[in-house]
């Protein structure tokens, strides 16, 4: 009896992890994005990727680097790792909307050239784990290429909306 409920139970978990594998393989997506923050108050560029865990639920790990700038002679530096949950509410042939919940890490690094002020120069990073929430949509063309926006907003000391769009291609 035993045997026969150990046999079962293992038919049954290659069935489903088999049907779980080639799903994911079909909806698998890695992309590029350009992105705009509103505490740093500038354009970053990034890379994203899609992994579907079960029916309507995908995890979507993300990296942002906003574009160095310069004010008034400090240097600030900007980059965020994330690590989303996206749940897909509608998802048919044509559009995808979903819903954003995950993990951010956030890096600053200023660096201060005191050439007028004595020439004491000064460096300072800080790294933050914060949540993200949001929504994004996906607009599916018909091709290999699937054009995508998002926003969503981080939740962390100095907290910003970031807004993103881009391309996810499908593998």
């Amino acid at each position: 009896m035993k045997t026969k409920l150990t046999l079962l139970l293992t038919a049954t978990l290659l069935f489903f992890g088999g049907t779980f594998i080639s799903s994911a393989q079909t909806d698998t997506r890695f992309g590029a994005m350009v992105a705009y923050g509103t505490e740093i108050e500038n354009i970053g560029i990034g890379v994203n990727a899609e992994f579907p865990i079960m029916e309507n639920l995908t995890i979507s790990p993300g990296f942002i680097y906003y574009l160095p700038k310069d004010e008034a002679g400090i240097d600030i530096k900007w980059w965020e790792l994330n690590g989303n949950a996206n749940y897909y509410f509608l998802n048919d042939e044509s559009f995808g909307f979903y819903g954003i919940a995950g993990l951010n890490y956030t890096n600053v690094k200023i660096d201060f050239d005191g050439t007028g002020f004595g020439g004491t120069s000064m460096e300072s990073s800080d790294g933050r784990f914060g949540l993200n929430l949001g929504a994004g949509a996906n607009f599916n063309i018909g091709s290999s290429i699937t054009p995508f926006a998002e926003a969503k907003y981080v939740i962390i000391d100095g907290s910003q909306l970031v807004i993103g769009a881009g391309i996810k291609f499908n593998l």
